[in-house]
């Protein structure tokens, strides 16, 4: 066992080769150009800068080559791994100890039991719980899990005790008992570390011990690949349940900082129309049905508004139109809904007509355009294809979605004279509008219905 092969020469095949490099002479299976035919001087001043024994090291792009030794490291990607195992599965005999350093245990079990399962190969489990980072003063006391698997009583003792013997601390373990436990501790630091990276956590003047903590927990992170990070999330089989619980958590954490009213005094709604919107009739309508007196209204214009200003605890509840009996789904909500969480309060519904309205200072002969929500266009569209054919039909972007919002920036100027719009009589009444014509709705009773909903 004084020869042996590493397959891989990243950022941890490179600590494994300062690991046994005074004890081996090694062979390393890479396809780098530069390490398999470049000079002399040129290997020198590579390894050099990772602290490598030139002299104990032997590069090669030959497969035959690097299973000329008895025993096998693969330091590759957790994703490269059964990929890497079935193009050298020829090479491998009955004669060799297969060693994986995976981050993940029950993964390359897997991968051994398959690609090995008509061999007498010997297979070892490791996961060297440190890196390139951790591992830079030296080795000393840093844990290594290891299961005996496939090997015999003579490889598992040599191998246990050559790890004890550099120092490591040795924790033998079955690879589903590694999984889960690092599940809730190595993924959980390296998903949190992620997020701080995201983030962005720098260091400021005031820092904290455990502010200080978390920065070198992304520092140390965010400085493994993001490789390295998506395989342990995805190879592991309990990351994903710990991701869950974690959203769970932060949720709830989340959600216990908001208090149930933002004023104790009153009831804040947040609706997805303007001063003069059918969902500000709707809101109002449901108050008075259910006796609700101490309610103020927040206007919104869009139902991406109400339900980030809900889950942001801005307001406790909210209201956006839902379904049309002609127009369909209302499609606005149903794209803001799949981003967004929260709880069903109760489904109204209210009839609604639309009436087509223009500034008073311009002959409707010169208006070209009506603008108003997409909903409001499908609930009239054959009414306005008899009766107006000659009318382009538009909504706005953004807030501008929203028909009372157009109502009022018509009024106001901010936009062209020769748009009009179409939507309730009422905000002709408020804007000072002058109404063209009334009950543009395809069918008689243009019923609307609307969520009322509340964080969970």
């Amino acid at each position: 066992m004084k020869k042996i092969t590493i397959i891989g020469y990243g950022r941890f095949g490179q600590t494994l080769v300062r690991l046994l490099q005074d004890d081996f002479e090694i062979t390393i299976y890479t396809r780098h150009p530069e390490l398999v035919s470049g000079t002399q001087a040129s290997k020198e001043k590579m390894l050099k800068q990772v602290q490598h024994d030139i002299s104990k090291i032997n590069f090669t792009d030959s497969l035959t080559a690097a299973y000329q030794n008895d025993t096998i490291f693969y330091a590759v990607p957790m994703s490269a791994f059964e990929e890497v195992l079935k193009e050298h599965e020829t090479y491998i005999t009955d004669h060799h100890v297969l060693i994986d350093v995976l981050t993940v245990k029950c993964h390359p079990k897997k991968v051994f039991t398959h690609i090995l399962k008509n061999k007498k190969t010997q297979a070892l489990l490791t996961h060297p719980m440190f890196g390139p980072d951790s591992s830079k003063d030296g080795f000393e006391e840093l844990p290594i899990i290891i299961e005996q698997f496939r090997t015999n009583e003579r490889t598992y003792a040599f191998w246990k005790e050559y790890f004890v013997a550099k120092q490591l601390q040795v924790i033998e373990m079955s690879a589903e008992e590694h999984d889960h436990l690092s599940a809730n501790s190595l993924g959980l630091t390296h998903f949190i570390g992620r997020m701080l990276g995201e983030y962005k956590l720098k260091e400021t003047p005031i820092d904290s011990l455990g502010t200080k903590r978390l920065l070198q927990v992304k520092e140390q992170v965010c400085n493994d690949t993001w490789e390295l990070f998506t395989d342990m999330q995805h190879y592991n089989p309990y990351t994903k349940q710990m991701r869950v619980k974690f959203g769970e958590i932060y949720d709830g954490l989340f959600n216990k900082l908001i208090p149930e009213r933002i004023d104790k005094a009153k009831l804040t709604i947040g609706i997805q129309g303007g001063i003069g919107s059918f969902n500000e009739e709707a809101i109002e309508d449901y108050l008075k049905q259910h006796n609700i007196v101490n309610a103020e209204i927040t206007y919104l214009y869009t139902t991406e508004n109400v339900l980030r200003e809900l889950h942001e605890g801005n307001i406790d509840q909210g209201v956006f139109a839902m379904h049309n009996a002609t127009g369909g789904i209302v499609m606005e909500s149903v794209e803001a809904m799949a981003r967004h969480k929260f709880a069903i309060i109760e489904e109204f519904a209210i009839i609604i007509s639309h009436t087509l309205m223009t500034r008073k200072d311009i002959p409707f002969e010169e208006v070209t355009t009506i603008m108003c929500h997409p909903q409001v266009l499908a609930q009239c569209k054959e009414t306005l294809a008899k009766k107006y054919p000659h009318l382009e039909l538009t909504s706005g972007e953004g807030e501008l979605i929203d028909t009372a919002l157009v109502a009022k920036h018509i009024a106001e100027g901010k936009l062209p004279k020769h748009i009009a719009t179409l939507g309730s009589k009422i905000l002709a009444d408020i804007y000072d509008l002058q109404k063209i014509e009334e009950n543009l709705q395809d069918l008689t009773e243009n019923y609307t219905s609307f969520l009322l909903v509340k964080r969970i």
